[in-house]
């Protein structure tokens, strides 16, 4: 059994990552699906009050409140699935890496998905999806905030392994791709002890 999470700033290339996994034929678990079950279940729209629910649900039962109601989806995949892996999209916390450590053990690992910051912009631009609104909308600057103000920051730090996904599409699907069929050691060195213009927390990755 392997139990392999992604963390990483908006625009790193998480989505992606899973989208690679959903095509291998990878269960995949997305922790922002749960706030936007409960923004619904509020009847709050899930575009302009998903920061907002996500604080709300930390502020009401605890920093790893997201990861406890993902796990039991996780365990389900893993029981339903003729793989014996899962890719859990989305940790923002060291809170969460906990708790999915007490739960798997050995078998969870930690990727950090990585790129700059400018990089990150354009990307997110690109998508629409940095445009601040009357309704509620956050620039990047602001989003990364929000997620390092969860822990995300000691979460990325904590990783096994960082993916640096500042080459082509397909070179960064192919390390995700071997990611899947490997593991972390099948990652290339380089991506470990890359520098330049790095995400906060973008460090030389550490074991759990």
């Amino acid at each position: 059994m392997r139990v392999i999470a992604t963390v990483g700033l908006p625009g790193s290339g998480k989505s992606e990552a899973a989208a690679v996994a959903a095509e291998s034929g990878v269960p995949v678990v997305t922790m922002g699906d749960v706030i936007r079950v409960e923004c619904r279940d509020r009847g709050l729209d899930p575009a302009t009050h998903h920061g907002a629910v996500a604080k709300a649900l930390r502020a009401e039962n605890g920093p790893a409140a997201i990861a406890d109601r993902s796990l039991p989806i996780v365990e389900e995949r893993l029981a339903g699935s003729d793989t014996d892996i899962v890719l859990i999209d989305g940790i923002r916390s060291d809170a969460e890496v906990d708790r999915f450590v007490e739960a798997f053990g050995e078998d969870f690992s930690l990727v950090h998905v990585a790129a700059p910051a400018d990089v990150r912009a354009e990307r997110v631009a690109a998508r629409g999806r940095d445009t601040p609104t009357d309704a509620g909308g956050e620039s990047l600057a602001d989003r990364d905030a929000r997620e390092c103000g969860f822990g995300m920051d000691e979460a990325m730090a904590r990783a096994d392994v960082t993916i640096r996904n500042t080459d082509s599409l397909d070179v960064f699907r192919e390390r995700v791709e071997a990611l899947l069929r490997t593991g972390p050691e099948a990652i290339d060195d380089a991506d470990d002890t890359s520098t330049g213009d790095a995400d906060a927390g973008d460090t030389n990755a550490s074991r759990l």
